[in-house]
């Protein structure tokens, strides 16, 4: 059997890929910048540092980290030397938009399209919202057990990354799954209030949410990513406080087991938060 190459395999979805496939003994290459003893040293901006890692490899798990522009050389390489590609891509893309009016859904839309013309068998992860991304929620939680932000009532189905693995996991090993576009949700819609709510009990450190002003929070955000991400995410926020977004069957639908839910992932990350 030949081994999967797993891009990103440090971070949080690709180390879950990483060991799903081990526990079914599929033989896995893990590639990153600084990747494990076991792994293999590459970056996906750079192709000459791919090139040697694909020797023997047919199958590779790709994820979007950075410029897309800077990703397309290596789509080229992997349309080369590769048969199948599952890209993990993101829910803002629309199929509907001729042209993408989010800049996150355009830059994984402009690798998409890459892989597309690169003449694999491909398979499009488009999760929503990451429940790790709450993560970022530690050190407030750590400190006094108040998470300072706006849009608290915003409700999102936020999706744990073995879900995201155990889907990717299917994809790259089985039949069926060549040309899907698999949208990936948590199992239910939850306010930002409740999730900080959940993460408190899981963690037995009591923790609430605390509405501030918009301007504060942005300058806040601001501080870490650039001013259209910054608006692009506000926007959505200010969205889903008024609808939250649709949950989907993915999880089940692909890997024949229901989805996990958030409480799973505050457990499974409690300690983070303590």
């Amino acid at each position: 059997m030949k081994p999967i190459l797993v891009a990103g395999a440090t971070g949080n979805v690709g180390a879950q890929v990483v060991a799903q496939l081990r526990a079914r003994d599929v033989p896995v290459r893990p590639l990153s910048r600084n990747p494990p003893p076991d792994g293999v040293r590459g970056d996906l901006t750079k192709p000459e540092t791919i090139a040697p890692t694909l020797d023997g490899v047919d199958t590779v798990f790709l994820m979007l980290n950075g410029s897309a522009e800077a990703l397309l050389p290596t789509v080229s390489l992997l349309g080369e030397r590769v048969k199948r590609v599952v890209f993990l891509s993101s829910g803002a893309v629309d199929d509907s938009l001729a042209e993408q009016d989010n800049p996150i859904g355009a830059w994984h839309r402009t690798v998409e399209e890459a892989i597309e013309a690169a003449g694999v068998d491909w398979t499009f992860l488009r999760p929503h919202g990451f429940a790790t991304n709450t993560l970022g929620w530690a050190p407030a939680i750590r400190a006094d057990g108040v998470v300072r932000g706006v849009y608290g009532e915003a409700s999102m189905p936020l999706v744990h990354e073995k879900d995201m693995a155990a889907v990717a996991v299917e994809a790259l090993t089985g039949t069926g799954h060549a040309g899907a576009k698999y949208v990936l949700t948590g199992t239910r819609p939850i306010t930002q209030i409740e999730q900080v709510r959940i993460i408190g009990e899981a963690a037995g450190r009591p923790a609430r949410w605390e509405e501030i002003p918009l301007e504060a929070a942005r300058e806040a955000m601001l501080a870490k990513m650039p001013d259209f991400i910054v608006d692009t995410m506000l926007a959505g926020f200010r969205a889903l406080a008024a609808e939250p977004s649709e949950v989907t069957s993915t999880v089940q639908d692909v890997t024949g087991r229901p989805g996990l839910d958030f409480e799973a992932w505050a457990a499974d990350h409690a300690a983070d938060f303590q």
